[in-house]
């Protein structure tokens, strides 16, 4: 009986070290998360000094026995997010959907007719977790592990509202950085959907540009089948980017800082050395100083990439046409890439500008070849561009204007003769006998026209027609029937004819600057996964910035409040139109 006494106290004793260690684990994940929440309230301060990019692209989907679902219409967005003002959009497009213009997401829905109608700001919202009580008063936190995102080890906690917190709060899981506990990635949806407003289910990415600053870039959302007015579904994709962060500190603004030391040489005599500027080099310096002017503002609106790595890319397909047809153009031909996704490309005289879409879902150097060389075309007939533009009074506008100020669509006499040139270029060109998948690519653009109308409807320049004469002209006479994209007979065998967007380019959204996307081969490709054209989730490799100085503005606490409330903002309305705070 003594021994059995002892044995209890034994065990009694050895309990005490396991509490005790509850108990500081315990202690330790509650101050973890105190500093998760305040370090998410003094983020959604900093952001507020910003005004970025915002750019919003939805694909509806509908059914397919083969493909699982394919894309039945689309919407874009794009303006300036005014975070100062909480989730305030100012837009840039207008217009009408599918046309020379975009709408932005078409008008309010009315009882007839039973639309769901998307709000932009409902995807803006979902920058932030919840921007009225992100606190333990209102959530509870659970631990669940530790996890790479790319070279960051976050920790993983499943977030869910306590009872009676309202509705609009934030469900879902949080990816927690564990230097300075910023929330790097959230995903879940906002509660509280009722019969005419929905949230919907999303994946918010954020990246680091610099020292504690994390900033909002790449959002993913989804459903694949709710249910709305009577028997309707709603089945969607949308990508939501933000960009041009440090817009107001330019690399031409940076130059006021450099020293400049003069050359100790004597001034050389040129009197006698040929430095008059005769009629022609003058028309050709005029012109340049209006391709200068527009492609200086178009960067400073945050439109325009920075030069870059994906320039001497384009610049290098531009050289190949340039030698094998033996021209020598003056001034010397530049590449640009425009930042939307939209799938359009112009020449500005002699600036040739292709949109980060366009470029993102061309399946070959040969098929970006074929876009070059229509816009090669139009430089070498000549199309000049306005040289209006050249005084600098008519690049002051207000950036809501931009899209109503430029305009650098050619007319159908001119899109006929490039179209004839471009012919030719790539006759005499190194891609004369690989065009195939070129003319495929056209061929799926022209098929999937009317089901990505917003997609390929330009801002600036052309769009990019699926029927250009001078790809079927430049296809060799072999390849003219070439094996369909979606030939069952031989899994894996068919060409991939387009890529999905993002299948190309990476941006960086503080610097604007873009990168060439360096992924790791897949393998074979099922035919569902190709996707040709179609938004699909981001997956991002996060890594920390280790220049101190890459980031000139660093994150830093504002004192007031947040205006924005999570409730205020759904995703979508289906009539009638719950009002906008």
């Amino acid at each position: 009986m003594r021994i059995l006494k002892t044995l209890v106290v034994v065990l009694a004793l050895s309990a005490l070290p396991l509490r005790a260690a509850d108990s500081s684990n315990d202690g330790a994940l509650n101050q973890i998360v105190d500093r998760i929440v305040s370090t998410e309230l003094a983020e959604m301060n900093s952001f507020k000094p910003y005004s970025p990019l915002v750019e919003t692209y939805i694909q509806n989907l509908r059914g397919d026995n083969a493909l699982g679902t394919v894309p039945d219409g689309d919407k874009y967005f794009l303006g300036h997010a005014v975070l100062a003002k909480g989730v305030n959009l100012e837009p840039l497009t207008d217009g009408t959907e599918g046309g020379g213009k975009h709408k932005v997401f078409g008008g309010i829905g009315n009882m007839l007719s039973l639309t769901m109608e998307y709000l932009p700001q409902g995807f803006l919202q979902m920058i932030y977790l919840d921007t009225n009580g992100f606190d333990k008063q209102h959530y509870k936190f659970d631990y669940v592990r530790r996890e790479f995102l790319g070279e960051v080890r976050t920790l993983v906690f499943d977030v869910t509202p306590l009872p009676r917190a309202g509705k609009g709060r934030f469900m879902g899981r949080i990816w927690v950085e564990d230097q300075d506990f910023h929330i790097v990635r959230f995903n879940g949806a906002y509660s509280g959907s009722s019969r005419t407003n929905y949230y919907f289910h999303f994946d918010s990415w954020r990246v680091n540009s610099g020292p504690n600053l994390w900033l909002p870039a790449f959002i993913y959302s989804e459903e694949s089948d709710l249910n709305f007015a009577l028997a309707k579904r709603l089945s969607f994709k949308a990508q939501t980017r933000l960009w041009g962060y440090n817009l107001g500190h330019t690399a031409q603004e940076q130059e006021l800082s450099k020293i400049l030391i003069e050359s100790q040489m004597p001034v050389k005599d040129q009197t006698t050395t040929a430095n008059d500027i005769s009629p022609v080099l003058a028309q050709r310096n005029w012109d340049r100083q209006a391709e200068d002017n527009v492609v200086d503002r178009l960067e400073r609106l945050g439109l325009l990439a920075p030069e870059g790595e994906v320039d001497k890319v384009l610049e290098t397909v531009v050289n190949n046409l340039e030698v094998t047809n033996n021209l020598d153009l003056q001034p010397e031909i530049r590449c640009r890439v425009l930042l939307t996704s939209t799938l359009e490309s112009f020449a500005i005289g002699h600036t040739i500008v292709f949109s980060r879409g366009l470029i993102d879902v061309l399946p070959d150097e040969a098929s970006l070849a074929t876009m070059v060389a229509r816009e090669l075309a139009h430089v070498v007939l000549g199309h000049r561009i306005d040289g209006q533009y050249a005084f600098f009074d008519r690049l002051l506008f207000d950036e809501k204007d931009t899209f109503r100020h430029f305009g650098f669509a050619r007319t159908q006499a001119e899109e006929d003769a490039a179209n004839v040139k471009a012919s030719e270029l790539l006759q005499n060109s190194p891609y004369k006998d690989q065009l195939t998948t070129a003319k495929l690519f056209m061929d799926a653009l022209q098929s999937r026209e009317k089901d990505i109308p917003n997609l390929i409807s330009p801002h600036l320049g052309d769009r990019v027609p699926g029927n250009m004469t001078m790809a079927s002209a430049a296809v060799p006479v072999a390849a003219a029937d070439p094996p369909p994209a979606n030939d069952k007979s031989k899994p894996g065998q068919s060409p991939i004819v387009a890529l999905p967007l993002g299948g190309r380019v990476k941006m960086d959204p503080w610097s604007d600057k873009l990168e060439m996307l360096k992924s790791k081969p897949v393998g074979q490709v099922a035919e569902r996964e190709r996707m040709p054209f179609e938004v699909t989730p981001f997956m991002l490799y996060l890594t920390r910035e280790v220049n101190p100085n890459s980031a000139t503005t660093p994150m830093g606490a504002i004192s007031a409040d947040s205006k924005a409330s999570t409730a205020d903002n759904p995703t979508a309305t289906q009539p009638p139109a719950a009002p906008q705070k």
